[in-house]
């Protein structure tokens, strides 16, 4: 019986290593990426619009560490910020009301209705 082998005869051929997309996720959430753009939409050298756009992708960990943590104190998207945000609401209506009645209290005392007409 003949064997066959299947085998080049060349080098072997190198190329770059593959990195799976878990292992360049990995890696960007650990470090962040930062892209940034802006659009302009200028008429007859006059400007219409411009958008800034600013996007940082992280891990929440990295993003603390670079300063960011705005969605702890976004009442969409924390429910401790929100029974913050409702907290603080409910305790300037509470002022609101106490000023109010001191306010009234305060007042002179208005004439009832037949005694300003004289009857």
């Amino acid at each position: 019986m003949t064997s066959v082998d299947f085998r080049h005869d060349g080098a072997p051929v190198h190329g770059t290593s593959t990195t799976n997309l878990a292992d360049i996720l990995e890696r960007v959430l650990d470090k962040g990426i930062v892209i940034a753009g802006d659009i302009k939409i200028d008429l007859l050298d006059i400007e219409l619009l411009t958008i800034r756009l600013r996007l940082f992708v992280a891990s929440v960990e990295t993003a603390k560490k670079a300063g960011i943590d705005w969605w702890e104190t976004d009442p969409a998207l924390s429910s401790r910020a929100a029974r913050t945000a409702l907290q603080d609401e409910n305790d300037e209506l509470r002022a609101r009301l106490e000023a109010l009645e001191s306010s009234l209290e305060q007042a002179p005392p208005s004439t009832p209705a037949k005694e300003r007409r004289g009857t």
